[in-house]
């Protein structure tokens, strides 16, 4: 390939955001350079949602050897070949990254690997080579954060980036954060064999979700011997012999083989030229307008660049918003309350919409229902605890009107929220769901049992 050139757009970072804009930019007939520093596909393919998901299976496989007698099935569990382990993680990878290249070269858009930084407001320097566009997508992405003096050194004090290449199961963990990524990890290790324990300076586990959601998986947690230390703050860490000391506000000491930081990501911006070619930011983030429109006429950014929910599929939603709007159609905003969000732990959370606290602070009065998984047949199958619990705008005459939350805990409830987002973003009512049939025995029931409850017409449940 010839060094540097000119084309309709020029992407910069090929991950979730950056690769959904280019392949369907490509579609429009746009001829489309990608440009990646290190592999297509990005955080989410290399370094987040699939080699999780790969752990959180192993892990549903572990635990599923261990328990088998509860379903009458002799096995003996031997423990964690955590090479072989990462070796089946590598192997999904690998093949969804070889899927991915493939699909770009499928539709003819010029792959660039190397550093790319902003030259203009119209071009990418990688190299010495510029790559000249009518228009630039920034989608650079994220990194892991840490907090001010806690100090990564990859082995005692690490990320999740080396916390998903850690070829042994730690005898002990101490996970800073109490988000999707600690909670998913700490889910991991116990199901592995390791004493673990979330440190989370807010009351509650995954914070973004609804309180009655964190209430049952804290439940959940403390059955699985999964240790909390909920509302209060990190001093320090020093290192010891056999690995970690932390000390928590208030005095309290734990000790563990290693320490997990986990609060949150931080965008990938900095020294990339942004700044100096006009695009306005904040924090780190790049600003954006609601249809992904920087501060600059020939720029738009996506991904976790921007401060959106830090989800692979939102990123892919903005890329394909960027590239159709490119492509001139008519696009809308994304209504970011409408996209479904899934802690792949055990058991799982899973919602759309917005929380009862959040209603509440909307001024929005509500009519919800709790909707337990122990009167569903096929949870009852699967062994598995938890609710579906649905908020609903209250009318006038005091009947459940526009749903407005969804809100699931238990295991695989994660499957089901895609029926949620329909729910949310079709403006249904109770009324519209409960007239649907679910087949039965599925955990499907549960979407259907809540919203004939809340339309009045409970069939197995006590409203």
């Amino acid at each position: 390939m010839a060094e540097g050139g000119h084309y309709d757009i020029v992407v910069l970072g090929g991950g979730s955001g950056g690769y959904a804009c280019a392949l369907r930019a490509a579609q429009f007939g746009k001829r489309v350079a990608l440009i990646e520093k290190d592999k297509v596909g990005g955080t989410c393919l290399h370094r987040g949602c699939i080699p999780t998901k790969a752990l959180l299976h192993a892990a549903e496989v572990a635990d599923a050897a261990k328990e088998s007698s509860k379903f009458g099935v002799k096995t003996t569990f031997e423990g964690i070949d955590a090479p072989a382990v990462l070796s089946y993680q590598q192997s999904v990878v690998d093949r969804l990254w070889k899927g991915l290249q493939s699909t770009l070269a499928g539709r003819k858009i010029d792959v660039i690997y190397g550093d790319g930084a902003l030259a203009s407001p119209t071009s990418v320097k990688v190299g010495d080579a510029v790559y000249t566009g009518d228009h630039v997508v920034l989608a650079t992405g994220s990194v892991p954060k840490s907090l001010p003096g806690l100090e990564i050194d990859g082995e005692r004090v690490i990320t999740s980036d080396e916390g998903l290449r850690l070829d042994r199961v730690p005898a002990s963990a101490i996970i800073l954060g109490g988000g999707v990524i600690g909670v998913e990890f700490a889910s991991v290790w116990n199901s592995f064999g390791s004493d673990v324990t979330i440190v989370e300076m807010l009351p509650q586990l995954l914070p973004l979700e609804d309180e009655n959601s964190a209430k049952q998986l804290q439940r959940a947690f403390r059955r699985r011997k999964i240790g909390t230390e909920l509302g209060v703050a990190f001093e320090s860490v020093t290192k010891t012999e056999t690995g970690v000391s932390v000390k928590l506000a208030g005095g309290k000491t734990l000790e563990a083989e290693v320490l997990l930081v986990a609060v949150g990501r931080g965008p990938v911006s900095s020294g990339l030229g942004y700044e100096e070619n006009g695009v306005a930011m904040t924090r780190g983030y790049v600003d954006v307008d609601g249809l992904c429109r920087t501060s600059v006429p020939t720029i738009s950014a996506v991904g976790d660049l921007i401060a959106t929910p830090q989800l692979a599929h939102v990123g892919f939603a903005e890329g394909i918003l960027v590239a159709e709007r490119l492509g001139g159609l008519d696009v809308r905003p994304i209504d970011y309350d409408g996209v479904p969000k899934i802690t792949y732990s055990e058991p799982e959370v899973a919602s759309v919409g917005i929380t009862t606290k959040q209603a509440g602070e909307r001024g929005v009065k509500v009519k919800e229902v709790n909707y337990p998984l122990g009167g569903n047949g096929r949870s009852v199958i699967l062994q598995t605890q938890g609710s579906a619990k649905v908020i609903a705008e209250e009318n006038p005459d005091g009947t459940a009107g526009r749903v407005l939350g969804i809100h699931l805990v238990g295991s695989r409830v994660g499957e089901l929220i895609a029926e949620g987002q329909l729910i949310y973003n079709w403006d249904a009512e109770p009324e519209d769901v409960a007239a649907l049939i679910h087949p039965h025995p599925t955990q499907s029931e549960i979407m259907g049992e809540a919203h004939l409850a809340l339309a009045g017409k409970p069939l197995h449940f006590h409203a």
